[in-house]
């Protein structure tokens, strides 16, 4: 049996899994006007990945009692795996950071703006799944990045999945 702490996983210091997302990083509260990206790290990639992107989506939305339509918060890709995390607000700072979080591309969310949006919602207990996808190829995108051409250029690419749920 493999050892839990040789898994690829990720987490975040301030979001225990299945924890609340706290409301720094939601519309919601202080945040309001800053949409703060939550502070992300991930250990123990696999084999040969080259490149890694993260799919960040509300998977309640819009109502626990109404139909179920994932909704997209933050999407990221061509993470070098040098990189072993995002700090705190990096959401739009790729490059005034620069260094090899020059490369890095976020895609547009599911309000059609590149970048985090933390959620505002009528009603708590969305759950919000951080899910990190290692990649055994660089993904390559004309101008606008969104989840869905992600999810089909990364088809076939996978070497693992880490995911880290929150909720708000």
């Amino acid at each position: 049996m493999a050892n839990p702490s040789d898994e690829f996983r990720l987490v975040s210091p301030h979001i225990n899994h299945e924890g609340r997302l706290p409301r720094h990083y939601t519309g919601d509260g202080q945040g309001a006007k800053k949409n703060i990206s939550p502070p992300l790290e991930w250990y123990n990639l696999p084999e040969g990945t080259k490149s890694l992107a993260l799919v960040v989506e509300d998977i309640d939305a819009p109502e626990p009692d109404g139909p179920i339509v994932l909704w997209t918060h933050w999407v990221v890709v061509n993470i070098p795996p040098t990189v072993k995390g995002l700090p705190e607000g990096f959401s739009g700072k790729e490059e005034e950071l620069g260094g090899e979080y020059s490369g890095i591309k976020e895609g547009h969310n599911d309000w059609k703006v590149p970048g985090w949006r933390g959620p505002v919602l009528p009603h708590h207990g969305h759950r919000f799944e951080f899910k990190l996808y290692a990649l055994d190829d660089e993904l390559h995108f004309g101008h606008k990045v969104t989840k869905q051409k992600v999810l089909e250029a990364i088809e076939g690419h996978v070497l693992g999945e880490a995911v880290l749920m929150a909720k708000f």
